[in-house]
């Protein structure tokens, strides 16, 4: 594991651990297997020691970071059970919904099985059939409470015909299938795929490795394919100038739906067979953007309350906006630098984000910073139930807040500085220099500094519901917003938006517009 990951976990969890000596931690090995993948369930067995205790607390997370909402993954923990290094059982009690408490330990070896049972394909849940096995750490290893910042170590053994395992875990030297994490942060941000893997040729930014290994990946141009994700890399490396990492992996889980971001690799859903027209070419390079740019955006360029992370009730922020949202901003600007796509298609996909928003009641009752809260029980994109018309999805808002926000210290700085400074200096400053994530003043702060002046305008609309003033920001780069809306069938209107380029730009705006395109 890379060093600057190795160091988060430091950072985040520092606990004082009364039960255990600076020389003598206690162990934590688990395995892994999956004697009937056909069963849709895996075997997990945990062997720990060096306890001077005699109670142990054991917890199975309710959420994965990169997910903000709670998943109840010890629902499918089946058939515990704890014994001492005779053999014996010992006490094991289930104190609520993903506790366990074990009796009677001090100074033993304890070894407890249990079971995993999987019945949805996602993302961010652990999925096993016949021919794969998808674990999501954080809906596998239960984790000693209070004692998460031990290393631990994850040995799997693989099924008959099972040829690969792709994770961005530590490979424990030359040993086949033995896994190290230097604390639980890390071990919880390193999803296993295993299986009948396709690995496709990797390449190399600024001398670091960049591979793409999955499932069931289908059939497309593989050359091409990989030629663009390394432009879309060398793209967002670009915007920080920094790689953190020693090697990324993408990780691609099969057909379906999703992603979610980590510090040295991602998990995605991925059907190749579907790469057919250059929209679907740009759908599926945006996602890999957004993606690849979270292990900046999110993983260290982080809000504050993003670590330590509380597996138990989640952590809620007002800065998802910030976390997603401008990770969608960036995911369209890290395609348009990479070359992959025109100017056209770039205003389209504002464009689309721009009538979703505007087409959407829920503007007028949630704010950006609410919907980044509330996402624990509204979801990412706002509620579909009850409340539905009356919530926001940041993942909208935000890159439309972002757009505005990037053209104002552009034209602020007479074009000298952009929301790329931004990012810079988060980065720089906060995850490197002060091993922290950011508030919500720190942020304005930031972006006030690269502006040299105030952005409180802009902050109305994060922490309000005040209608976006589109045309002040878009005209500073020559740009406007074209309205061709028409009655609908029931004689309503929904809007039809586009963002286009002016007839006529003067040569501050000619200016600012091909910085902003990197022209």
């Amino acid at each position: 594991m890379p060093a600057p990951m190795q160091l988060i976990g430091l950072f985040w969890l520092c606990q004082a651990c009364t039960a255990i000596s600076q020389n003598n931690q206690p162990k934590i090995n688990y395995t892994i297997s999956i004697p009937n993948p056909a069963s849709h369930s895996y075997h997990i067995r945990l062997e720990t020691s060096g306890w001077n205790a005699d109670e142990l607390t054991l917890k199975l997370p309710q959420w994965m970071p990169g997910y903000y909402q709670v998943m109840h993954y010890a629902k499918g923990l089946e058939n515990i059970s704890a014994k001492n290094h005779s053999g014996k059982s010992v006490s094991l009690e289930k104190s609520n919904e993903n506790t366990f408490i074990i009796k009677g330990i001090r100074q033993s070896k304890l070894s407890i099985e249990y079971d995993m049972k999987t019945d949805r394909q996602f993302v961010a849940n652990s999925y096993v059939d016949s021919s794969r096995a998808y674990i999501i750490p954080a809906n596998t290893f239960l984790y000693p409470d209070g004692y998460i910042q031990l290393p631990v170590s994850v040995k799997i053994d693989l099924p008959a015909r099972w040829n690969k395992i792709a994770t961005g875990l530590d490979p424990v030297n030359a040993k086949t299938n033995e896994y190290t994490a230097s604390d639980f942060d890390i071990l919880y941000d390193c999803p296993i795929l295993i299986g009948d893997l396709e690995e496709l040729p990797s390449f190399k930014v600024k001398g670091i490795e960049h591979r793409f290994i999955g499932y069931h990946i289908g059939q497309f141009d593989r050359t091409l394919f990989m030629d663009k994700l390394n432009k879309v890399v060398a793209s967002a490396i670009n915007i920080i100038g920094d790689i953190p990492y020693k090697q990324y992996t993408f990780i691609a889980i099969g057909p379906g739906r999703g992603g979610i971001e980590h510090l040295n690799n991602t998990s995605f859903g991925f059907d190749g067979s579907q790469l057919n027209t250059p929209e679907a070419v740009t759908r599926v390079l945006n996602f890999l953007a957004h993606e690849y740019f979270h292990h900046y955006n999110v993983k260290r360029i982080r809000p504050f309350e993003l670590g330590p992370f509380d597996y138990d009730q989640g952590s809620r922020t007002n800065l998802l906006w910030v976390s997603e949202g401008l990770s969608v901003y960036y995911e369209y600007m890290i395609v348009k630098r990479a070359g992959l796509v025109d100017e056209e298609t770039l205003l389209a996909e504002f464009s689309k984000n721009l009538n979703t928003v505007e087409n959407n009641p829920g503007r007028h009752f949630q704010s950006l910073a609410q919907a980044s809260y509330n996402t624990w029980q509204d979801g990412p994109f706002g509620t579909q139930r009850e409340e539905k018309g009356k919530t926001i999805s940041y993942y909208d808002k935000g890159p439309l807040v972002g757009l505005l926000l990037d053209l104002e210290i552009r034209h602020a700085t007479q074009n000298k500085k952009s929301l790329d400074d931004v990012m810079q200096q988060l980065y720089w400053n906060y995850y490197k220099t002060k091993h922290r994530g950011f508030t919500d003043a720190e942020f304005q702060q930031t972006c006030e500094s690269v502006a040299e002046t105030s952005l409180a305008k802009i902050f109305e609309y994060v922490h309000t519901t005040q209608e976006l003033d589109y045309k002040t920001y878009l005209n500073y780069a020559g740009l406007t917003v074209e309205d061709a809306s028409e009655p609908t069938s029931d004689k309503t209107f929904k809007k039809n938006l586009r963002i286009v380029r002016q007839n006529q730009l003067d040569d501050g705006q000619t200016a600012l517009l091909k910085s902003w395109l990197k022209e």
